[in-house]
């Protein structure tokens, strides 16, 4: 009966903390969703949103696990925000159908809507400063690896925290992307920009920055004035 009860423990302490589920047709893009322990849920928490790269794009949601923030979610991080992963089938990243999945984020959850993030990676990187520099009303910060974007989105980029890294031995995608958005935002205004150049990393290596502290903590203590 002992052993019972201690499996039964452990079994809870393992599903309290990992509330993973796919979430099919409710928004634009189908997408996973990762809610934090209920203490947090209940005390109105962040929003994380993370973009993935080329590499993952498809129908199986299950690709979307291979490396970023779902990721090392997998491997034990825990996160105190309620996370979502959308997956785009093929082409780029569009700004309305993310923003859609936040919708459903923030109708169906008590969410803090003066912190809400988004990250991403490559593809994800070009996404993430799309969707903040379309609706930087709503984001409160963002990080964007190893991509790039339109620099008719410098203005409203320049209002909000930004972090743009990438290495300088990026074959797939060259470090001029994120240099021609850095020179765009500083005709604007940089006090919010950050721009780390990572030496002798390639496109791959920037996937190490999902698995340190440094970037959650930049982004979790960014607030917005709402």
């Amino acid at each position: 009966m002992r052993t019972l009860a201690l499996s039964l423990v452990l079994v809870f302490s393992k599903t309290a903390f990992t509330q993973l589920s796919a979430v099919y047709g409710k928004a634009d893009y189908n997408f996973w969703i990762n809610l934090p322990a209920d203490s947090i849920l209940d005390s109105k928490p962040p929003v994380l949103i993370f973009l993935h790269g080329k590499s993952l794009s498809g129908t199986d949601l299950n690709r979307v696990r291979k490396y970023g923030v779902i990721h090392e979610m997998d491997k034990g991080r825990k996160i105190p925000a309620i996370v979502v992963a959308p997956q785009v089938a093929s082409g780029h990243w569009v700004p309305e159908k993310v923003l859609s999945v936040l919708d459903y984020v923030q109708k169906n959850y008590n969410t803090d809507s003066s912190r809400v993030y988004v990250c991403g990676m490559s593809l994800g990187g070009y996404g993430t400063m799309h969707f903040a520099g379309k609706y930087p009303e709503r984001i409160t910060a963002a990080v964007a690896l190893c991509g790039g974007g339109n620099v008719k989105d410098a203005c409203n980029l320049s209002t909000i925290p930004l972090w743009i890294q990438h290495g300088n031995k990026d074959a797939a995608v060259p470090i001029s992307e994120s240099e021609k958005m850095v020179d765009a935002i500083k005709q604007f205004d940089a006090s919010k920009l950050l721009y780390t150049v990572h030496p002798g990393a390639d496109h791959g290596d920037l996937e190490r920055v999902f698995r340190t502290d440094e970037m959650y903590d930049w982004l979790f203590k960014q607030r917005k004035k709402i």
